[in-house]
Formats: structure tokens, sequence, C-alpha cells
């Protein structure tokens, strides 16, 4: 696939070495042709100095024939008028738009451009190991009904087979993150201490879920 990256920052010269070694083509924009330095002598991709937004600067590019358009600059405008072009004018497929206010974030998530608020992100992440509780929304499908999230799970799961929480809660486990290391686990993995739970569920359940997964597992008739 052909990649078009607007921003030549830590995120932008990272997101372009990877693409590349995946083996994407990828093209970089941005206004200072001095930023092309953080792509190292290795990248075979095109640099295109000038801006994100322009339509020549994208035909440049290759936007035309591009599959994806990342905007990772630092400038919250410049990456969503950006963003909208690609998607728009151009009729990119897959694009996502780096956002630092997580209000504006919000609104261009609505708008249908999908969005990255770093800020909000990285708060959002500590916060959940420092104050672990509810479902954090991780990633919302098209039409808002299902969602993936993180849900905090009590203690008292501790122990207890993926399908009895499957079963209770009424949620899809995606992944579980054990010690630092994201697990695809089977309907009989175990549950442990410190597991973070990621799980598939509808939105209009979350609260119920919440529930669940802070009570704990229904007491067995007999005990």
């Amino acid at each position: 696939m052909h990649i078009v990256i607007m921003g030549c920052g830590r995120v932008g010269s990272a997101l372009a070495q990877t693409l590349e070694q995946q083996g994407h083509t990828v093209a970089v924009i941005d206004q200072d042709p001095t930023a092309f330095r953080r792509l190292g002598p290795g990248f075979g991709g095109r640099r295109v100095t000038g801006i994100g937004f322009d339509q020549d600067t994208l035909r440049e590019a290759g936007i035309e024939e591009a599959g994806a358009f990342a905007a990772v600059s630092s400038g919250d405008n410049s990456n969503i008028i950006s963003a909208r072009v690609a998607r728009e004018m151009f009729g990119v497929q897959n694009v996502a738009a780096r956002i630092y206010d997580p209000r504006r974030a919000e609104v261009y998530q609505r708008l249908g451009i999908p969005t990255v608020a770093t800020v909000r992100w990285t708060a959002d992440q500590m916060l959940r190991r420092l104050l672990p509780s509810g479902a954090e929304p991780l990633w919302r499908d098209p039409t808002g009904g299902v969602q993936l999230a993180e849900v905090h799970a009590s203690p008292k799961w501790v122990g207890h087979k993926i399908s009895r929480l499957q079963e209770e809660t009424g949620v899809r486990v995606a992944f579980l993150t054990r010690l630092g290391e994201s697990i695809l686990p089977s309907s009989q993995t175990v549950l442990q201490e410190g597991d973070l739970v990621h799980v598939m569920m509808r939105v209009d359940d979350v609260e119920k879920v919440e529930a669940a997964f802070a009570e704990g597992p229904e007491e067995e008739s007999g005990h």
C-alpha cells in the first residue's frame, strides 16, 4: 500500500520507518525540509516539502494512489484540514489525525475522521493504572453500537476462567494484558492477579458490564 504521512516529527518519522520496513511505500510531507533528517539515510520513500492540506503538495506525495493518510504534525487545525482533504477530495479510505485538544478530537471523531488525542490518551492510561475502575473505551465501530474497552475486573474474578467471565457478563474477551504482554486467551484461560481485561461489548450494555465486573462471579448454588 502507498501511505502518505503529514508531519516529520518523532511520531511521523517513526511511523514512516515502521511502515516502510513492513513493505509499504511511504511519502512524508513537512513544511521544514530539515525535519526529514529524522528519517535517516536508509529511508527510501518520498520527502515532500510543503503544506499538508495543499492539493498540489498532496498530489506530489502520491495521494491519488494512496490507501492511507496520517496527519501527525504539531498543529491540530492543519491535521484535521489535511485529513478531511485526503478523505473528501481524494477519497482515501484510511485516514487518521492526531489531535492535542481532546474536546476537538471528539467532534472530529463524530465527523468520521478517526483521531488520536495524545494528551488525553496518555492521561487516561495513567489514570487507569492509578485509579482502576469502570470501562475505558479504546475503539468504537462506525455504527456506534459496539466498542472495545478495557474493563476493570474485581479481584473476585481472579482464579476463574474466561468462559465464566464471558457467560456472566455478556462480553467477548478480545485480549488480556499480563505482566506487560498482550495475550489472546482461550475460554479455558484463568484470570490472574494484575490482568488487564480488554473486551468487546455493546455500548448500551456498558453500565451492566461494569457492574458485573465489579461484583465478581455469581455465587454458585450449594456454597
